[in-house]
């Protein structure tokens, strides 16, 4: 793993970081029915873990000698409560999977320090993602 390789996947994984917030801010604002504000609530709350991940992973790659990207991935549509939960849970899972990598890609590098905080990461990532499975477990669409 070479350091350009490195910047170029934790401009990657930062460009997710900024969908993920815009994500939650959108979907927070879009929500609606009876269950909306405590809906609301759980996907504000988890914007400032985003957050803290995009500027861990803009300080890093500038560590690195490189150019944090302020471009974010596209969010993808949704039109119901449910659809918003269900791409929420798909972001986590791919969060997840990436940054699982990306742990193997600082092993790589002989970067012990970023291997810890992008386990972290992964332990955060993982309990959203445990979060919005229990709230899609018993939805019902109103």
């Amino acid at each position: 793993m070479n350091r350009e390789e490195l910047i170029r996947r934790l401009n990657d994984d930062l460009a997710q970081e900024y969908q993920a917030i815009i994500m939650y801010n959108h979907y927070s604002a879009r929500l609606t029915g009876s269950d909306r504000p405590q809906l609301s609530g759980f996907l504000r709350a988890e914007i400032a873990d985003e957050l803290a991940h995009a500027q861990f992973l803009a300080d890093k790659i500038t560590a690195l000698g490189g150019e944090p990207t302020t471009q974010a991935a596209p969010v993808a549509p949704a039109g119901t409560n449910q659809e918003m939960f269900r791409q929420v849970l798909a972001a986590e899972e791919k969060a997840i999977a990436d940054y699982s990598q990306r742990v193997r890609d600082a092993d790589a590098f002989g970067d012990v320090g970023l291997r810890v905080q992008l386990e972290n990461i992964v332990a955060e990532e993982t309990r959203h993602k445990e979060e919005t499975q229990k709230i899609l477990a018993r939805w019902t669409e109103s």
